[in-house]
């Protein structure tokens, strides 16, 4: 049985010649399923197994909706400053760098024009990789601006939700994205240009309070979670055990704060048709 043994001492082989199984091949659902990254990447990060949505940014939701992933991102450069000169456990200009250097993103929110079954769409779409989606000051801009080009190009405007809430390291700052970008929703709607917001895992805090729930029609992943205080927060305050899935997707459509759900699948047909039945055109097959 000399055959699974090493028979010869003192054998060392180099570090950089080690074979180890490389990372990221498998992925695990909250469920325990098992599946190639791969597989999943062809199903739009969705679980065959389970159907569980697996968190994505704005790189794969563009993919998804612009057609052949052609677009033109709008005003990508802008950053944010630190006007309150904020510190926690490390200076919040810090905590940029490090975000801007772990995500390859400016902040936490990506905005492009380009079309989507033939037809062109502003979309404005959210990152949680990027300091946990926080509306900064350039959320707000951003998603202020991308408005601004739609009314004036008359372009049905998307939004992408996926975020923790307010920017705590812009304070007051950070809350006056609410006013703004309601505002310009208010604005979108006088021009009569339509406005879906899609709802993904999680959307949360002042996002929530704010430009997810304004759409002309809202819509959410399945098993995302939409609230204004999350669970945990709830559940302290309240002293009491909450519905089982409380505060997810389903459940906020049974009660009223949703349109509809759609599986990621169909989330690019389902937009614009919705789109086509807002502004009376033919529909797109």
């Amino acid at each position: 049985m000399a055959w699974f043994k090493r028979k010869d001492k003192g054998i060392h082989t180099p570090t950089e010649e080690k074979k180890d199984t490389p990372k990221g091949l498998w992925y695990k659902t909250p469920s325990g399923k098992i599946i190639d990254t791969d597989e999943l990447k062809k199903n739009l990060y969705v679980s065959p197994e389970d159907g569980y949505h697996v968190r994505i940014g704005s790189n794969e939701y563009f993919e998804l909706f612009f057609d052949n992933n052609e677009f033109e991102e709008l005003n990508p450069n802008l950053t944010a400053e630190d006007p309150l000169n904020f510190k926690d456990t490390k200076k919040y200009p810090e905590r940029l760098k490090d975000a801007q250097k772990k995500t390859g993103l400016k902040d936490a929110v990506r905005t492009a024009v380009g079309k989507s079954q033939g037809k062109d769409i502003v979309i404005a779409s959210m990152d949680f990789a990027f300091i946990g989606g926080s509306m900064g000051s350039v959320v707000g801009e951003k998603i202020a601006r991308a408005i601004d080009f739609a009314i004036e190009k008359e372009l049905p405007f998307l939004m992408i939700s996926k975020s923790g809430g307010a920017r705590m390291m812009e304070a007051s700052l950070s809350l006056m994205q609410l006013v703004k970008t309601s505002a310009k929703l208010a604005q979108l709607a006088d021009a009569k240009v339509p406005y879906i917001s899609l709802c993904t895992d999680p959307t949360t805090g002042g996002t929530t309070a704010s430009f997810a729930m304004l759409g002309d029609i809202n819509i959410a992943e399945p098993n995302a979670l939409i609230a204004f205080a999350g669970p945990r927060v709830v559940k302290d305050t309240t002293g009491k055990e909450l519905p089982e899935g409380f505060q997810r997707s389903e459940f906020v459509l049974e009660h009223g704060f949703l349109d509809a759900i759609y599986e990621r699948k169909d989330l690019k047909k389902q937009v614009n048709l919705y789109i086509d039945l807002i502004q009376n055109q033919p529909i797109r097959a």
